[in-house]
């Protein structure tokens, strides 16, 4: 039976309250010493909680669940729950009540609170698994609703869409929802449901309006196949009008190498996941990679360096850190990031990043962004956009820094969402706005017409310009 929709309109404004309260106090109330039971600090058996991400965990002795909690219900993420397989987490129980979950992978550590008493909600004959559409409605926007970070930034009135449930039908329950991400223009915002073949990106509609800014006729992108076909172009063109066919390349096919003439470097990082075979050595295979990178650049002589981080689509945050430690001067801390709970947030945290490796390039360094640099790949520009050797040349990374929160709905949908916010050394968000060159002069299209035709590179030609002055 599920819960919400077998209870009369006042119950359910009773239950939805409640759990609301529920799911953002839980965590406070349950360090209370009175009428604590004693329970062993061996044993994780039980239900915990982590308050910022909705998310709900039962810890036994046969299995794991995995639930998300929002203020419509409770949903199975997972049912046999496995931390070293969500991305390398290793599950350490600091005492009785709390247990703190660490990877490799994520520069921030999860929380886990004991819940002394279960979840309402996420009790077996309450747990919402329905194809039922107005449930499925109801499960989305309370997601948004509850663990959403950038309704403001992104100047959208969720609630005034609450309402649209009562025209949710089984055959436009995904046309509605799309029309709801679309309005947030958030690459960290996603729908994707395996069985109905749905995937729905709110970011791309806005990302192929940068990206045609400056194309026209058959160069014009109109789906994914289009941009991988001007990608390979450009990339070509790199490669052999000034490579010159010279060039290293790691064995993912990751990270590419060369030099473009005497002085000047030439590295282009295509994406900040894919280096290992598995999460315990994604790290270990990126240092391998970056250390015989480096090692090149010092035994080459160079005084001057171009990054290209155009096509970067993201990836961990840890690798874009220990790729930004390699051009590290001296230790800096880089950045703050907190996350959304209830109506306020979790402690502003600041991160920094020291160096690493036997070579670090500290010399001039030209960076290439454009609206195809996304997320992790953005903290990497984040990262170096204030130290004094680093000039940023392009246009605007694409303005979605989160890392990606992921629920599920009743009916299996996968649902993925920003709710955590960065921001630089003085405090400054660049979420929506990206981060971009200072100067005008700087400002070159990622892809253009023009380039095409004359088959050159007015982004690698505007660092060269900068570098040999």
């Amino acid at each position: 039976m599920n819960l919400y929709i077998n209870t009369k309109t006042e119950t359910i404004k009773l239950v939805k309250t409640y759990l609301l309260v529920f799911i953002l106090s839980i965590f406070t109330a349950c360090q209370s010493d009175d009428d604590t039971p004693t329970i062993p600090e061996d044993s994780k058996n039980g239900f915990w909680l982590v308050a910022d991400k909705g998310w709900v965990f039962e810890f036994t002795d046969e299995k794991d669940v995995f639930f998300n909690v929002n203020t419509a219900g409770c949903v199975i993420q997972d049912d046999n729950f496995i931390p070293e397989d969500f991305f390398g987490f290793t599950l350490n129980q600091v005492n009785e009540n709390e247990i703190i979950g660490t990877s490799d992978l994520s520069d921030s550590e999860i929380k886990f609170t004991r819940l002394l008493d279960p979840n309402p909600s996420c009790l077996p004959d309450q747990i919402s698994a329905t194809k039922d559409p107005k449930v499925n409605f109801d499960h989305f926007w309370n997601i948004f609703n509850d663990y959403y970070a950038f309704f403001e930034t992104r100047n959208v009135d969720w609630s005034q869409y609450e309402n649209l449930r009562d025209q949710v039908t089984e055959d436009n329950l995904y046309d509605i929802l799309e029309e709801l991400v679309y309005l947030l223009e958030d690459s960290h915002v996603s729908i994707y449901d395996e069985e109905s073949g749905v995937e729905i990106q709110s970011g791309d509609p806005k990302l192929l309006e940068r990206l045609n800014a400056n194309l026209s006729g058959d160069l014009f992108i109109e789906n994914e196949d289009d941009y991988a076909t001007l990608e390979n172009q450009k990339g070509t063109i790199i490669l052999t009008e000034y490579l010159g066919g010279n060039f290293e390349i790691d064995e993912n096919g990751n990270i590419l190498w060369g030099l473009i003439n005497d002085t000047i470097g030439y590295i282009v990082i295509s994406t900040m996941e894919g280096y290992g075979t598995n999460f315990g050595n994604e790290l270990s295979a990126l240092n391998t990679v970056l250390d015989t990178i480096m090692n090149d650049l010092e035994a080459s002589g160079v005084t001057k360096l171009i990054l290209d981080i155009r096509f970067n689509d993201g990836g961990y945050d840890t690798v874009a850190l220990n790729m930004a430690s390699r051009f590290m001067d001296q230790e800096r801390t880089l950045y703050f990031k907190k996350a959304r709970l209830g109506d306020g947030f979790t402690e502003n945290k600041s991160f920094s990043v020291a160096p690493k490796g036997n070579f670090q390039f500290t010399n001039d360094i030209v960076l290439l962004t454009s609206p195809a640099t996304v997320s992790a790949a953005e903290l990497f520009t984040l990262c170096l956009k204030d130290l004094p050797y680093v000039t940023i040349v392009g246009e605007n990374t694409n303005g979605a820094f989160s890392t990606i929160l992921e629920h599920v709905l009743p009916n299996g949908a996968e649902i993925g969402l920003s709710n955590e916010i960065y921001s630089d050394a003085q405090g400054v968000v660049y979420e929506v706005v990206g981060i971009g060159p200072e100067n005008q002069e700087n400002r070159v299209p990622f892809l253009s017409s023009l380039d095409f035709q004359e088959e050159k590179d007015s982004g690698i030609d505007r660092a060269l310009e900068l570098l040999n002055q």
